[in-house]
């Protein structure tokens, strides 16, 4: 049954992640097994929430917006509860998940904090300022690189700040490579003070009259990613050295999505930007320099500017 868990759990990052699953084979067996259990929790919860299969719609829109959307998020909480209580599980992804946090001792207000970024959507909460936009950041993506922090052995309150950091700079990237995508889903992750001093009618997001100033506001959500993407830096240091260059190789790969993003301007969203396997073999490459170079090396103190996770 275990090493079934790690197929199913290899087949649904290939086809859900490319750009992580790139990242994932750098780590050791075991490391890399409970990766991409956890990957595999996270994207069951998200498709079950949103009525989507590895990321892509199954049922139609008003389908997936109805109300059955916190039914769904309350069974995932309850299942959740269920894992941590000990009892056996029969659904793939949720065997794999709790075989991963009783291992590696994570607590479950981590995965609880995750279905709650689920819950923002489920409840079509609007963002006003960065602030609440990094608060959703965190909810899907800050907390799942804590909970990978933990897998990788990670203890220090400080290396779990940056790890926290890095999920923030992946999901700004993502919401500024999807603001199209996720328009047609109704759901909009920019601050609504960004749309106002733009000018662009919250309405009329995706009107190709506003894409100039749409792409200004996705450079700008690139811009703010980078503060994250170089505090996250400063804890590859405190990784084991194969970890440090899976995390470095995601860091590359993702950063690029964004410096794509920001360069192709009013035109970022007529094809979906990803990176390129020549691309990916230059990041491998950037990544295994990144991870050299902070052995022994003392990061500098994380910004207090940064946005802070809850504790």
């Amino acid at each position: 049954m275990s090493e079934a868990l790690v197929t199913h759990a290899n087949q649904t990052i290939e086809a859900g992640s490319k750009s992580f699953a790139t990242a994932a084979r750098l780590f050791d067996p075991a490391t890399r097994r409970s990766a991409v259990m956890l990957y595999a929790w996270c994207r069951y919860c998200d498709d079950v929430v949103d009525g989507q299969t590895l990321g892509f719609a199954d049922q139609p829109d008003a389908e997936r917006q109805s109300p059955d959307g916190r039914q769904r998020l309350a069974e995932l909480r309850d299942l959740t509860r269920r894992a941590y209580a000990g009892e056996p599980m029969t659904l793939p992804a949720f065997a794999a998940f709790q075989e991963v946090v009783q291992r590696h001792a994570i607590a479950e207000r981590y995965p609880q904090q995750h279905l709650d970024g689920f819950a923002m959507d489920v409840q079509g909460e609007r963002y006003e300022t960065l602030h609440d936009t990094l608060r959703y950041c965190y909810g899907v993506a800050g907390v799942v690189g804590i909970m990978m922090a933990r897998i990788m052995g990670v203890k220090e309150e400080t290396t779990l700040d940056r790890a926290c950091d890095l999920g923030l700079a992946f999901q700004l990237t993502n919401i500024a490579r999807d603001i199209v995508e996720d328009a047609g889903m109704n759901r909009c992750y920019l601050p609504t003070e960004w749309l106002h001093e733009a000018g662009i009618p919250a309405d009329k997001l995706v009107a190709p009259e506003y894409r100039p100033a749409l792409a200004g506001l996705a450079a700008r959500l690139v811009e703010t990613a980078e503060p994250y993407y170089h505090s996250a830096r400063g804890g590859l240091g405190a990784l084991p050295l194969r970890s440090a260059w899976a995390i470095a190789t995601a860091h590359g790969v993702y950063r690029e999505i964004g410096i794509k993003v920001k360069a192709r301007g009013p035109h970022a969203w007529e094809e979906r930007i990803s990176t390129s396997k020549a691309d990916k073999l230059r990041l491998l490459t950037r990544g295994a320099w990144m991870t050299l170079s902070s052995r022994g090396e003392t990061p500098a103190p994380r910004p207090a500017s940064l946005w802070r996770r809850p504790l």
